[in-house]
């Protein structure tokens, strides 16, 4: 199975998706979202599904996607969701609903060669278009250790990145890293707290460094914010704190440091009727059948009308 997806009926009820409306799935993985959405147009309308992966674009190859005539897959990062849907002869200010999933998919996960996983000793890869940029032992051969204590810090909250990041530099004077075998065995030497805890903040930090998926995120947002019609929705599902700080900042204030801003007319901008005040998450039936949704938050909102100039 490529993917169980998280929060799914909810986080489509956010969208309210109507026949003839013009929706994005900003990240198709396994379909799942999708599929939903397209059985509520009921053969109306426009989906366009996003994905820069290889795998998550072969799944778009499974009939209910590939003769359906609603819908459209575009092979791209969601950050270039703007230029992608006027390519599409889609107007800014013309969409229905938007939906991001930001969780890497169990697919991905359990698939030796991507790299993502510690379970497996394979090439150190992590990228999830594996077309473009450099894989994480890349990153870790040739990062100085400010730069790689930053990332462990701020991207995985890994208690000792001061001192994993010089013992990285160290280590790849002797020989360069290659495999997830060799990042493991720099992670064993330097444990700090529970060891599979820590493993997991390590591999997130690097992928989420390797893939800018914090900037991929905050390009997103502001094009999903220009792309959508008034009275449209946004809904994004999140798996780190970092995520959902931006995206519970950009909802109530229209930018990711949550910095209240005035407008021309000197209203204060909230751009979305927030249909979450308090994330969505997982209840335990869901995180019992699947344990990765345990850190999913969903949040929503609508966008607003422009505001009118004050008399």
């Amino acid at each position: 199975m490529y993917h169980e997806t998280v929060l799914l009926a909810e986080s489509i009820d956010y969208l309210e998706v109507k026949p003839g409306g013009i929706y994005v799935d900003a990240t198709f993985g396994g379909g799942g979202h999708s599929r939903l959405i397209l059985k509520k147009m009921g053969g109306k309308g426009r989906l366009f599904a996003f994905d820069q992966d290889e795998d998550a674009k072969r799944n778009t190859e499974q009939q209910e996607f590939s003769a359906n005539p609603s819908f459209f897959f575009i092979h791209s990062n969601f950050r270039h969701l703007k230029r992608q849907l006027r390519s599409e002869g889609i107007r800014s200010g013309s969409v229905d609903g938007i939906l991001a999933d930001l969780g890497v998919s169990s697919f991905q996960f359990d698939t030796p060669e991507r790299g993502f996983s510690y379970r497996f000793d394979a090439e150190l890869d992590m990228r999830m278009n594996r077309q473009d940029g450099p894989t994480a032992a890349e990153l870790l051969n040739q990062y100085d250790a400010d730069a790689l204590q930053r990332v462990f810090s701020e991207l995985g909250e890994v208690r000792n990145s001061r001192t994993l990041a010089q013992a990285a530099v160290a280590r790849r004077a002797k020989a360069p890293f290659r495999t997830t075998g060799d990042l493991l065995e720099l992670c064993e030497k330097h444990l700090l707290g529970d060891r599979m805890r820590y493993f997991s903040q390590v591999f997130q930090a690097l992928r989420m460094e390797v893939n800018d998926e914090l900037g991929a995120l905050e390009a997103f947002l502001y094009e999903a914010l220009e792309m959508l019609n008034p009275e449209g929705r946004l809904a994004v599902i999140t798996f780190h704190s970092l995520e959902d700080r931006m995206v519970k900042h950009f909802l109530k204030t229209g930018n990711v440091e949550g910095v209240p801003r005035k407008d021309f007319y000197g209203n204060i901008e909230r751009p979305f009727d927030l249909l979450t005040k308090k994330p969505l998450e997982p209840g335990a039936e869901e995180i019992g059948r699947n344990t990765r949704a345990r850190s999913a938050k969903l949040r929503a909102g609508i966008k607003k009308t422009a505001p009118e100039a004050k008399k």
